[in-house]
C-alpha cells in the first residue's frame, strides 16, 4: 500500500516536472529565436517611449520582410556589445543623409518628424557634421533617438552594421495605459532591401 502511495506521488511529481521542463523549453526557443522583452532605459527616445517602459522585439521580422525607414530597432552598441540600444531607423543602404541647420535631409529631401522631442543637431565630435551628406553602404544603417538633444546614435558612432541588429521593436506591453503594437509613422516611404553581408 505504501508502496503504492510512494509511486504515485513520484508519477505525480515526475509529471510536473516534465511539464515545466516542457513550459521552460518553449520559452527558451521563444526567447531565442522568436521574440525577446527589453526594458527601455534612458530618455534618448522620448516622447516616443519612456525610461522603464516594458517592449517586445521580434528577432524574426527582417527574416520576412526588410527592414523600413522608421522602424524602432534594438541593436548592440558598437561601443559595448554587452548593451542593447533602442533607436530609429532614418537611412538604409543605398541612401545619402545630411543634417543641415537642424534639418535631417534623405535623398536631398527634408523629412517631416513629427515623434522628435526636439531639432537635430550634430554632436561635436560626432561622425556626422553639418550640411556634410553621409552615403550608407550595404549592410549598414542610420538611426537616432527621437529625443535627439538627449541621444547617442549614429550622429556621434556612425553607420550600424546589420550584424549588430537583434531584432525589430513591435510591442509595448508596459505600462499598459500604452501599450500596444508599434506603428511605423514613416511607413509610407519606400521599402529598401537591407542587403546581406556575409
Amino acid at each position: 500500500m505504501i508502496r503504492l502511495m510512494v509511486k504515485s506521488i513520484i508519477e505525480f511529481v515526475m509529471g510536473i516536472l516534465e511539464t515545466v521542463v516542457f513550459i521552460a523549453s518553449i520559452f527558451l526557443v521563444i526567447y531565442l529565436f522568436i521574440v525577446q522583452p527589453n526594458q527601455v532605459k534612458g530618455a534618448s527616445m522620448e516622447n516616443t517611449f519612456h525610461d522603464k517602459e516594458y517592449i517586445f522585439t521580434s528577432k524574426i521580422s527582417y527574416k520576412f520582410s526588410p527592414i523600413k525607414h522608421g522602424d524602432v530597432v534594438i541593436f548592440k552598441s558598437p561601443k559595448n556589445n554587452e548593451i542593447e540600444l533602442i533607436k530609429r531607423v532614418i537611412a538604409l543602404p543605398g541612401d545619402t543623409i545630411m543634417i543641415q541647420d537642424e534639418t535631417v535631409f534623405v535623398n536631398n529631401q527634408p523629412m517631416t518628424e513629427s515623434y522628435i522631442k526636439n531639432p537635430t543637431q550634430v554632436i561635436v565630435g560626432g561622425a556626422a557634421l553639418d550640411g556634410e551628406p553621409i552615403k550608407i553602404q550595404p549592410g549598414y544603417m542610420f538611426v537616432m533617438g527621437d529625443n535627439r538633444g538627449g541621444s547617442s546614435d549614429s550622429r556621434e558612432f556612425g553607420q550600424i552594421p546589420d550584424s549588430l541588429l537583434v531584432g525589430q521593436v513591435v510591442y509595448r506591453y508596459f505600462p499598459f495605459n500604452t501599450m500596444g503594437i508599434i506603428k511605423n509613422p514613416l511607413s509610407f516611404l519606400p521599402i529598401v532591401v537591407f542587403p546581406q553581408v556575409a
